[in-house]
């Protein structure tokens, strides 16, 4: 605690002491504002982003890209700044994976972006395990800020990460702990995860507030999280979140989580158990659960979150919350039906600096991501919140080419690794790389028919909402959600036997048992996934996309939704 601190806090006492003997009470008063609390009252504002994506350029409408979003953090900091506050920038972490001219250049122009806008911390995502770790220690090397996790240790127990940094914010320290999802285990590519262990980050935020509280490390403690957050803790099939670990601290323990991973805008209706109807431009009232504030900020950099924050009697206080749109536009209809899209609040002039350097980064390779390779006479449905949660054409698409590719019965595609939608019209390269980022490849197993209804008894039923989430093609079937268990009457066209052998197709990251499928011992095809489905584009030329629409082909009972497994938990 700075001199300065404690001075204004002593004299704060003094006069609130001394007014005290002066009332009938005879009472301290206790300062009730920041305003009474006067120079003893510290102000500070955490701006956080989170789940990037490689979307270190903005879209073909203009809309976010980290040239705007330094322009805005840098007028956030110059307006606390001139009020006598401080920032701290934190990022929830997964920049890695999602576009193509980031994943070809390993991340580096995000970071080089993160640098740039001046980040403080980041926790560490799932998705920076896509690649070796080799390139998480080159991107870790390269960023200015350090990556933050104290739930994941190496083989001879050390973390492989820092568990946590203290920051002085305005003569306040303020220590912010890394924390990533436990199920960056499943859904970690297992070739490159194999050597580290993913601890219960309940566990280890408790170890680590214990650390800092015993050392008298910090005045606030909060964190920098990966772990999704679930409203009211349901988390379904994902392993538990934010609100479940806020809930099993002690109160007042952890004051503030700024997350990532669920990739939603936390926005909540009173009660703090059901999100609100938030649309770009809205106010936003954050979880709190436990007495821990929990904010997200959607993805990609579409927002930033701004929590304004006071601090006083030795409490944290929130003034303000706010997520603020990064040139995000909406669609309007005048009166003769035209449509037209605008802004939903003022415009951002990127910063020309940071534009210019990151141009370069975004023209290489564009000429070989610009190939039209086909067209579709309609969308083709990959987009998060669709695929997730149901069968689509797309999905459909992708475990078909996969299974055709190798000419297998059947064809199983985790809804996960579908990252994206491909409209109607022109598809390109760039358009497969986007719907299909993370470089596996396709694997051939071979089982009996009991085997394989074993095995799609435990897939077909991951919960949906979810990237375990099976798109299947190739099998007619009911499964059965509570039991996990299915009754299959065709593969391939034909009748089921049990003691027929059938073979099939899945990507490496499940066959490995990445989203928690059954680890199998596959054919090792050779091929990647994103160029058997360039391949399978080039070769069918015009996508009718009809052709793949579910066809009522899975039946799931015992569910609370005809779409897919969706079991409330017990």
């Amino acid at each position: 605690m700075s001199a300065k601190l404690v001075k204004g806090l002593l004299a704060t006492a003094v006069l609130a002491a001394l007014a005290g003997c002066n009332g009938s009470d005879n009472e301290v008063k206790v300062p009730a504002s920041c305003a009474e609390a006067g120079d003893a009252c510290k102000v500070f504002t955490v701006l956080h982003t989170n789940d990037n994506h490689g979307r270190f350029w903005e879209n073909k409408d203009g809309e976010y890209g980290m040239a705007a979003r330094k322009a805005l953090v840098d007028a956030i900091r110059a307006e606390v700044e001139s009020n006598g506050g401080e920032v701290l920038l934190l990022s929830g972490g997964d920049i890695n994976t999602g576009v193509p001219e980031s994943d070809l250049q390993d991340a580096v122009p995000d970071f080089i972006g993160m640098n740039k806008i001046g980040y403080d911390a980041m926790a560490v995502g799932n998705h920076e395990f896509d690649n070796p770790l080799s390139i998480l220690d080159m991107q870790r090397t390269l960023a200015d800020f350090p990556f933050l996790a104290a739930n994941i240790y190496k083989a001879d127990g050390s973390r492989y990460f820092d568990a946590y940094k203290v920051f002085e914010l305005n003569g306040v320290k303020v220590a912010v702990i890394g924390l990533t999802t436990e199920d960056t285990a499943k859904i970690g590519n297992p070739e490159f995860i194999s050597e580290l262990e993913f601890r219960d980050p309940k566990e280890e935020v408790a170890k680590v507030i214990k650390e800092i509280k015993d050392g008298k490390l910090a005045d606030i403690i909060i964190a920098t999280t990966h772990m999704g957050h679930y409203a009211d803790g349901q988390n379904g099939s994902n392993a538990p979140g934010d609100v479940a670990m806020a809930r099993a601290l002690n109160q007042g323990d952890l004051q503030l989580i700024v997350g990532g991973h669920s990739q939603n805008p936390v926005c909540m209706e009173a009660g703090n158990t059901a999100y609100a109807e938030f649309q770009a431009g809205d106010d936003c009232t954050p979880d709190q659960q436990n007495g821990t504030w929990i904010m997200q900020a959607h993805e990609w950099g579409k927002y930033v979150g701004r929590a304004d924050f006071e601090y006083y009697n030795g409490e944290l206080h929130l003034a303000s919350y706010k997520l603020i749109p990064v040139n995000l536009v909406k669609t309007v209809v005048d009166e003769s039906g035209n449509k037209s899209k605008v802004l939903v609040a003022d415009k951002i002039e990127p910063d020309t600096e940071l534009k210019d350097l990151l141009q370069y980064y975004q023209d290489r390779g564009q000429g070989k991501l610009d190939e039209v390779i086909g067209t579709t006479d309609a969308k083709l449905e990959g987009d998060r919140a669709v695929v997730r949660g149901q069968q689509t054409n797309l999905g459909r698409l992708i475990a078909m080419a996969q299974s055709t590719q190798v000419n297998a019965d059947f064809g199983v595609m985790n809804s996960g690794g579908v990252r994206a939608s491909i409209a109607a019209g022109d598809i390109s390269y760039r358009d497969v790389l986007t719907v299909q980022p993370f470089g596996n490849t396709v694997t051939l197993s071979t089982m009996t028919g009991a085997e394989v209804a074993d095995y799609l008894g435990v897939v077909a039923s991951m919960q949906r909402n979810s990237g375990a989430y099976a798109q299947i093609t190739g099998v007619k079937m009911t499964v059965d959600c509570t039991a996990k268990s299915v009754a299959i009457s065709e593969i391939n066209g034909k009748d089921f036997s049990a003691t027929d052998s059938y073979t099939f197709t899945v990507p490496s990251f499940n066959a490995a048992g990445g989203d928690g499928y059954p680890a199998l011992a596959p054919i090792q095809t050779g091929y990647v996934d994103a160029d058997v489905l360039y391949n399978f584009f080039k070769a069918k030329e015009a996508i009718v996309a009809a052709d793949y629409e579910p066809m009522g082909d899975i039946v799931y009972t015992n569910s609370n939704s005809p779409l897919g497994c969706e079991v409330t938990a017990q």
